[in-house]
């Protein structure tokens, strides 16, 4: 143990910084920093690198161009601004950076802060998970509403719903939708119409405002009011473009009161015409059916036969391969027999017999084959071949070639 602790295993730098890079991106997926802007730079690519720091500290951040595209003002050198991004190492530098995903200047930071706060401590305990959302019931016959009684939104609700859906009831339970207290009302109000057991949908929201003023549906207690609750709930806050944590948690978010009145109803004239065409649909879907079925049916009459015709077609064919199967074996012996001959006959050509027998004769001293007078002296013993049997002769003369010979290898 001590051994270990004095010697430590040896990495390699790219080990080390891997290390790093895992144990701090892991840990710092997502966090809020406010610090003044330093060396803001905008290269061509469309990036935006910058330093945030502070009295003590700095860091080294990086804005993508697709994050930058929607920043709603400049960055520049001695801003104060509020960031949200993950940590990162840059492998090649080992450099410790800030990846911004989203930048607000300061007079805004404190309460998208606590947005974010929010937001992030509600997602990690799964209340904006899809699996926990519930479906609206298709003809809602009771609608609960939290809103403001003198608001306008109220007022858009239920001409909307006069108009959709007649015989629809309504229940609205009012609250203050801002200031002090608004929250723990709205909250409230839910708990309240979940204890009635004809209500079907609820509707919370408002119409329109400052971030301040929709500031209401950002609390927690009315996030935990929306998730607890037992009915669908859609949360119908501000314009299009205002997302508050009431809408991440609701079941479905409306972009604005009236939309929502519209969603939690059918217009029974829609809702018949379409039943008409899939009326027609299945009508036609089922003609369709009727005719392939019928069509295959007949396919498989005129395909149908007995087994002993099927026997009989099947011996045919087996007896007229066996026919095949014999013509081609004929046809195979008579080439390869023809074949052998030829080949016989080029062997016979080749063979040395085949010259001894027109007269020619292999001359050898000892085991050397004799191609020239000067491989032999007088009184050599040499032995002759013919086509038929063998000579011992004795040289009694040699005589020179006339001329030089070729060499005989």
């Amino acid at each position: 143990m001590i051994d270990a602790y004095l010697n430590p295993a040896v990495v390699k730098v790219a080990e080390l910084v891997g290390a790093l890079q895992g144990l701090i991106e892991d840990n710092f997926v997502e966090v809020l920093v406010q610090g003044e802007l330093s060396n803001v730079s905008r290269p061509g690519s469309g990036h935006l690198y910058f330093t945030l720091k502070d009295s003590s500290a700095q860091i080294r951040c990086a804005m993508f161009r697709s994050q930058v595209r929607l920043l709603n003002f400049r960055p520049q050198d001695g801003e104060s601004v509020v960031c949200r991004g993950r940590v990162s190492v840059y492998p090649q530098r080992g450099d410790l950076q800030l990846i911004v995903e989203e930048m607000n200047p300061e007079g805004i930071g404190s309460l998208q802060q606590a947005f974010e706060e929010v937001r992030l401590r509600l997602e990690k305990e799964g209340l904006f998970a899809r699996e926990r959302k519930k479906n609206l019931p298709a003809f809602p016959q009771t609608i609960g509403i939290v809103t403001s009684a003198s608001g306008a939104a109220f007022q858009d609700i239920l001409q909307i719903l006069r108009r959709r859906a007649v015989g629809v009831t309504v229940l609205l339970y009012p609250v203050r939708v801002q200031g002090v207290g608004a929250a723990a009302e709205i909250a409230a109000g839910i708990a309240a119409l979940n204890r009635y057991d004809d209500v079907n949908v609820l509707i919370v929201g408002r119409g329109g405002g400052s971030k301040e003023d929709l500031w209401a549906f950002n609390e927690e207690v009315v996030a935990r009011a929306i998730a607890a609750s037992q009915i669908p709930i859609i949360a119908a806050v501000g314009h299009e473009t205002d997302v508050t944590i009431a809408d991440l948690v609701a079941d479905l978010r409306a972009p604005t009161p009236s939309a929502a009145a519209e969603l939690v109803v059918h217009n029974r004239l829609e809702l018949e015409r379409h039943l008409d065409q899939l009326l027609l649909r299945l009508g036609r879907q089922m003609r369709w059916q009727i005719n392939l079925l019928a069509s295959r049916l007949d396919g498989i009459e005129k395909r149908l036969k007995s087994p002993a015709e099927q026997l009989r077609r099947q011996q045919q064919q087996i007896a007229q391969l066996l026919g095949r199967l014999a013509q081609g074996m004929r046809h195979l012996c008579q080439n390869r027999h023809h074949r052998l001959h030829l080949l016989a006959a080029r062997l016979a050509a080749l063979s040395p017999m085949s010259v001894l027998g027109r007269g020619y004769a292999i001359v050898q001293r000892d085991t050397e084959v004799v191609f020239s007078s000067r491989q032999v002296q007088c009184h050599d013993d040499l032995r002759v071949t013919l086509a038929q049997g063998q000579l011992q002769v004795k040289v009694t003369a040699v005589t020179a070639p006339a001329q030089e010979d070729a060499d005989p290898s």
